[in-house]
C-alpha cells in the first residue's frame, strides 16, 4: 500500500548536527565543511549559509565547489556589517545548510537577535544544519569557564538549544597541537596570535576547556543511551521518591542568582531532574525591595526563563517560611541558594528534610 504525500504541515522537521570544540582553531569550521563536502558528492543539495573565513587558507579551501547564500547586508551605527540571510536560505530550501558560529549575535535590525533562533527557523522548515561551537559558549559552563579563565565569556546558548542537535561530534587536538598552530598564524594574524597567547590561550586555560568539552560530550552520549530505558518510579502519596529528585532555585535579586540558575540547571540536567526557580516577595508588587532591586530580580527570572526553567513567585510576610511550605508543597528534595539570601540560617532549620546547597559567588573579574 503506498503511502500519501505529506502536506506542507506534515513535513519533517530538520536535523541539527554540531561540530563541537573547545578553542578557536581545533577545526570544528574545516570538519563541517568536509562533511558538506562529502554529502554533495553523495548528490545531497548543500549549500553554504554562513562562513568565516578568519583568513585560514585551508579551511576557505573547503568552499570550493559549494553554493553560497549571499550575506545581508547592513547598516548600523554608521559601519556596514553582513549576517546571514536567513530569508533568502528558506527560499532557496537547500536540503542541508552549513551555518558557522552557532553562537554568534546578530547585529540590531536582524529579525532575530542570536544566531541559534535563525537555525531554529531552517529546522522548522525541515532543512538540515551542520554548524560550529566552543564548549565555553554553553550558557550553563559559563560560571566555570570563567573560574579557570578568568575571561566571562559574553554569547552564550542555551543548553536547551544545544540539547535539540541529533548528532554532537566532539572536534578535538591537543592543547599543545592548538598552540603550535596559533604560533604559525594558521589560526589569526600574528598580532592577533600574540594577544591570544599571552590571554586566553594558555596552556592550562586549553586544557581546562578540552577537559569541560570531553566531560560534556561524554555526558550527552551516556543520556541518549539512558533516554530509551529510563521510567521515572511512581512517588509513595504525599512525598516524593528517593529517586524522583525535584531541585528549587531560591532567587533574589543578589548579583550570585545568575551563577545559582547556572548551577542549578546543570545539576539537574546531570540528576535528569525538574528544576524550579522562586522569588519570594512580601506582597505581589515585592514593596519591600528596591526598583533597582525589583528590575535585578525581573532579570533573574527571565534569564531563568530562556533557560527553560519553571519559574514561579510566591508572597509572604516570611521568606524562609514561605520557601519551606513552597518546597514541601512541590515535593522540592534539594534547594540551592546563593550566600546573600535572606534569613538563609532560619530557612535551613525549616527544611532539615531536605538537602541544601549554599552557592557561593565569586567577585567578577574584568575580561
Amino acid at each position: 500500500m503506498s503511502e500519501s504525500s505529506p502536506t506542507p504541515a506534515q513535513h519533517k522537521r530538520g536535523r541539527l548536527k554540531i561540530f563541537l570544540g573547545y578553542a578557536a582553531g581545533v577545526g570544528k569550521t574545516y570538519q563541517t565543511l568536509e562533511e558538506a563536502q562529502r554529502l554533495k558528492r553523495e548528490g545531497v543539495d548543500v549549500v553554504i549559509g554562513y562562513f568565516e573565513p578568519h583568513g585560514r587558507k585551508d579551511t576557505i579551501a573547503k568552499t570550493e565547489g559549494l553554493e553560497t547564500v549571499p550575506r545581508r547586508v547592513l547598516e548600523h551605527r554608521g559601519s556596514r556589517f553582513e549576517e546571514m540571510d536567513t530569508q533568502a536560505i528558506l527560499r532557496r530550501h537547500p536540503a542541508v545548510c552549513v551555518v558557522d558560529e552557532f553562537a554568534h549575535t546578530n547585529v540590531p535590525g536582524v529579525e532575530h537577535a542570536k544566531r541559534w533562533e535563525d537555525v531554529m527557523d531552517l529546522l522548522e522548515a525541515g532543512i538540515d544544519v551542520l554548524t560550529s561551537l566552543n564548549i565555553q559558549h554553553i550558557e550553563s559552563l559559563n560560571d566555570q569557564v570563567w573560574n579557570f579563565t578568568t575571561v566571562r565569556v559574553r554569547e552564550t546558548i542555551p543548553d536547551w538549544v544545544v540539547k535539540q542537535a541529533d548528532e554532537i561530534v566532539m572536534v578535538d587536538v591537543t592543547p599543545r597541537a592548538l598552540l603550535n598552530r596559533l604560533e604559525r598564524g594558521v589560526v589569526y594574524a600574528p598580532d592577533k596570535a600574540q594577544r591570544a597567547l599571552e590571554n586566553f590561550f594558555t596552556e592550562s586555560n586549553l586544557t581546562a576547556l578540552r577537559e569541560l568539552a570531553l566531560r560534556h560530550t561524554a555526558h550527552q552520549i551516556e543520556e541518549r543511551l539512558e533516554e530509551p530505558v529510563r521510567e521515572p518510579k511512581p512517588a509513595p502519596k504525599g512525598r516524593a521518591s528517593a529517586a524522583a529528585e525535584r531541585i528549587l532555585l531560591w532567587l533574589t535579586p543578589d548579583p550570585a542568582s545568575a551563577m545559582l540558575i547556572r548551577r542549578g540547571h546543570r545539576v539537574a540536567d546531570y540528576l535528569h531532574a525538574p528544576v524550579l526557580a522562586v522569588a519570594i516577595g512580601k506582597d505581589e508588587k515585592f514593596s519591600d525591595l528596591s526598583a533597582k532591586d525589583r528590575t535585578a530580580l525581573d532579570r533573574h527570572l527571565n534569564f531563568a526563563r530562556n533557560l527553560h526553567i519553571e519559574v514561579a513567585v510566591v508572597h509572604g510576610a516570611d521568606p524562609a517560611k514561605t520557601l519551606a511550605e513552597f518546597a514541601r508543597q512541590r515535593g522540592i528534595t534539594q534547594i540551592l541558594v546563593s550566600r546573600n539570601s535572606p534569613e538563609i540560617n532560619k530557612m535551613v532549620r525549616l527544611v532539615q528534610d531536605m538537602q541544601i546547597t549554599i552557592v557561593a559567588g565569586r567577585r567578577e573579574m574584568s575580561s
